[in-house]
């Protein structure tokens, strides 16, 4: 089913973006105005920037934008709850303002001109398009190999999740309405909105490099979110922890049927080698399984508290 012409919105974490924010927000101004005069989005459609919790000037150059043209606005949180936080705190606060929200980084990486593509899915029914790289040329040979692998394992391990897509994404109305429903603490977008079950669709783009500041997310922080991925939508890192302790088990009995096997033969077993071994590789799968029945216990202990997912300080 066909939809009428939408209020668009755009949704732009910010963090610490002072750098490149005034350009960024100049190129999507004029983007915007374009995406109107070409008959694709409502004049009333926007562009929503969320502050989360900058220590330089990004709220303050929001701000002065803000008030120099109607199609900025700004949120602003009351301090740093990451990235996926931000972008939920953004969704949220306007979903009922907007027909469609486009989420997408402030470093304009993201090809905007993929932007009419995903207006044009929205308009033929779909609830949700994912923006797709089409290549990762400007990475590294280390970061592709690292993607590659993140990407089979979700896979392997059962979770719904767009190859090659990060945050850049077009949701309808209905998608963010649903996605208020979501309450868990520990997010992860990326497995969420496949989860939905919504209509979807891709647009690819070419991924740009940065031009402003640095990345937000060096290798700890990608290694750290790859972990919240897989930890928050699936439970088959527990069972691999009872799979180690089964193979130790199996270790250990072969260890000790080597044992009496030589005794039996009359040898003299000293073993002491041996024997580290076993112990060594005995404690450290302990220590391995209860690592990770700790990263879920504390999942579980973040989510029973129910704390706010995020605080905003100021909007306009």
């Amino acid at each position: 089913m066909e939809r009428t012409l939408p209020c668009l919105a755009l949704v732009i974490p910010c963090y610490n973006e002072e750098a490149g924010l005034a350009h960024a927000m100049d190129t999507l101004d004029q983007f915007l105005v374009k995406l109107k005069n070409d008959g694709l989005i409502r004049d009333d459609s926007f562009a929503l920037y969320v502050d989360d919790g900058s220590h330089d000037a990004t709220w303050r150059i929001i701000e002065e934008r803000g008030m120099l043209s109607p199609h900025n606005r700004g949120l602003k949180l009351a301090g740093n709850v990451g990235h996926q936080n931000a972008l939920l705190a953004g969704m949220l606060e306007i979903r009922n303002e907007a027909d469609c929200l486009i989420s997408m980084d402030a470093d304009l990486q993201d090809d905007i001109h993929a932007i009419p593509a995903m207006l044009r899915r929205f308009a033929g029914g779909c609830d949700i398009v994912y923006g797709v790289r089409d290549n990762r040329d400007s990475d590294t040979s280390f970061k592709r190999g690292t993607a590659g692998f993140f990407y089979r394992l979700m896979a392997r391990i059962g979770v719904r999740i767009v190859p090659q897509h990060a945050d850049y994404r077009l949701v309808s109305q209905t998608a963010a309405n649903a996605l208020a429903h979501y309450g868990e603490s520990n997010l992860f977008l990326r497995g969420i909105f496949p989860s939905m079950g919504f209509r979807s669709d891709t647009v690819t783009y070419a991924r740009k490099e940065r031009q402003y500041g640095k990345t937000k997310y060096p290798l700890e922080r990608m290694l750290s979110f790859a972990w919240q991925g897989i930890t928050s939508f699936s439970g088959i890192p527990l069972r691999l922890a009872g799979l180690f302790s089964i193979g130790a088990l199996l270790l250990a009995l072969v260890e000790v049927f080597l044992t009496l096997l030589a005794w039996a033969r009359g040898e003299v077993v000293t073993g002491w080698t041996s024997m580290m071994v076993v112990m060594l590789f005995l404690g450290s799968v302990q220590l391995f399984c209860l690592a990770l029945i700790g990263e879920y216990l504390a999942k579980i202990y973040t989510e029973v508290k129910r704390r706010p997912r995020y605080i905003v300080e100021k909007k306009f």
